[in-house]
């Protein structure tokens, strides 16, 4: 299974990149919320082969995590795809600079939560993503706060926009940040394979 997107100069679409080993329901409620607040056009899910920041051990073949995630999309306007296979990138950075340059005149915005963005340092070249592609941040339970208070937060905190605001985030140049508001979904990969290990697990 794979998928190349196709799309079109002047559309608003929200990237969502991971292992998606496996996709949850928490990944489908960052995608819906994004598309309503910030009035996306379409969610690209990005499988990547291997996150460079986990390791390959646990980690389930990527046509079972492209199916996996297809199923939970299950969405017309969430598109998932392993294009970064194809690309050969492994780092965001490069990824999101060969999307640019490959499908011009779309308007990107990064996707991802709370969580991801405490740990937004660690990412290879991550100042260079800030101001590349506008980001938006979907709360995370016990996460949030310490995301707002983070360093990435306080370096461009003269780039935040105002939730009030989030609708205009895809038309705006980076660096450009906003937290979307919602409903929170506790559920991860990580516990969702810690539970399968050791029986049947919900995925709603």
């Amino acid at each position: 299974m794979s998928f190349t997107p196709v799309t079109s100069p002047g559309l608003k679409i929200g990237l969502l990149g991971g292992s998606f080993n496996p996709a949850h329901a928490g990944h489908r409620l960052v995608s819906t919320m994004a598309l309503r607040q910030l009035g996306l056009d379409q969610v690209w899910w990005l499988v990547s082969p291997q996150n460079p920041l986990k390791s390959d051990a646990g980690m389930a073949p990527a046509t079972e995590r492209l199916q996996g995630a297809t199923e939970i999309a299950d969405h017309p306007r969430i598109i998932v795809t392993d294009i970064e296979t194809h690309l050969g990138t492994r780092y965001t950075i490069d990824t999101v600079h060969a999307l640019q340059q490959r499908f011009q005149g779309v308007r990107f915005v990064w996707l991802m939560g709370a969580d991801n963005m405490i740990q937004l340092p660690r990412w290879a070249r991550w100042q260079e993503l800030v101001e590349t592609i506008p980001i938006a941040i979907y709360p995370r339970p016990g996460f949030t706060l310490k995301a707002r208070l983070s360093p990435t937060a306080s370096k461009y905190r003269s780039a935040w926009l105002d939730h009030s605001d989030a609708a205009l985030l895809p038309q705006l140049a980076a660096p450009a940040l906003c937290f979307l508001e919602g409903p929170q979904n506790p559920i991860s990969a990580t516990s969702i394979r810690k539970s399968a290990a050791t029986g049947p697990v919900d995925k709603s």
